[in-house]
């Protein structure tokens, strides 16, 4: 199918990079009209050019509620609209154990992961509400669905999230709003190289490549996830083909959260 999203507004929170690129890409592939909201402004201005007019960048830290009301509020009055909110922005702590953690990222973390994507909920949901309705799609992680080692803070973000958005898929039902989440795994984004901040690159190279064998060993299906993976997903999600879809968490992660691999030799070739 094409131009699934003919006459649609979106904003994508996020989406300078990594998972947000990808779905501003498909979004306007798909007759979208997306504004981009980002701290990365060289990123997001150079997307939103080589798209054209159906893509516009204005920078945002989603860690202040009022800079996302601004973001609404440009999406409405710039392309008439908002159908569908995506909140995606997310950051990552630094890899430790809980012993040796020192909380100095919790505040950071918990602004951006969990209050951005309830301002972002609030403020689509305010103006959805009014006209008739509309998607919003917050994005997870396999990480706040299973539990594991390492990165406390963002694993609770991202739980934070998935309750958040059970619960406010529950309350936006009355007005025809259907808000999900996707929860992606073992995509390569820059987010993993940001938890491991202060390392040198041959040793950050090294990291990357030890963490990224592990989740493909942990992983079912072995091909590799992308960004596309989840902007197919979100796709779905923001079109009227799951309008009868509200309060669900969806893995995108290759099996991943299902379960783990059994290997025999049989397996193993």
């Amino acid at each position: 199918m094409v131009n699934e999203l003919a006459d649609k507004v979106a904003v994508i929170t996020g989406g300078s990079s990594g998972i947000g690129r990808g779905l501003v890409q498909r979004f306007v592939a798909e007759g979208a009209r997306v504004v981009i909201g980002d701290v990365e402004i060289d990123g997001g201005e150079a997307l939103s050019a080589a798209l054209g007019p159906n893509a516009f960048f204005q920078r945002t830290d989603v860690s202040d509620p009022e800079q996302v009301t601004a973001l609404v509020a440009t999406a409405v009055e710039k392309f008439g609209g908002l159908h569908v909110m995506v909140n995606n922005a997310g950051v990552s702590g630094p890899l430790r154990r809980l012993l040796d953690e020192d909380f100095n990222d919790f505040h950071r973390v918990m602004a951006v992961n969990v209050l951005g994507v309830m301002a972002g909920t609030r403020d689509a949901a305010r103006h959805m509400a009014a006209n008739g309705g509309g998607s919003i799609i917050n994005l997870t992680s396999i990480g706040g669905i299973q539990a594991g080692g390492g990165v406390m803070i963002y694993r609770a973000s991202k739980a934070a999230v998935i309750q958040f958005t059970k619960s406010a898929a529950i309350e936006l039902a009355y007005h025809d709003i259907r808000v999900n989440a996707i929860a992606p795994g073992n995509i390569p984004t820059p987010i993993l190289a940001s938890s491991a901040r202060g390392m040198e690159p041959e040793e950050l190279e090294r990291f990357e490549a030890r963490i990224r064998q592990g989740m493909r060993d942990d992983r079912p299906l072995k091909r590799e996830g992308t960004p596309e993976d989840v902007a197919e997903a979100a796709l779905y999600l923001a079109t009227d083909r799951s309008r009868y879809v509200t309060g669900t968490i969806l893995p995108v992660d290759g099996g991943t959260s299902a379960g783990k691999v059994i290997r025999s030799r049989k397996h193993d070739g």
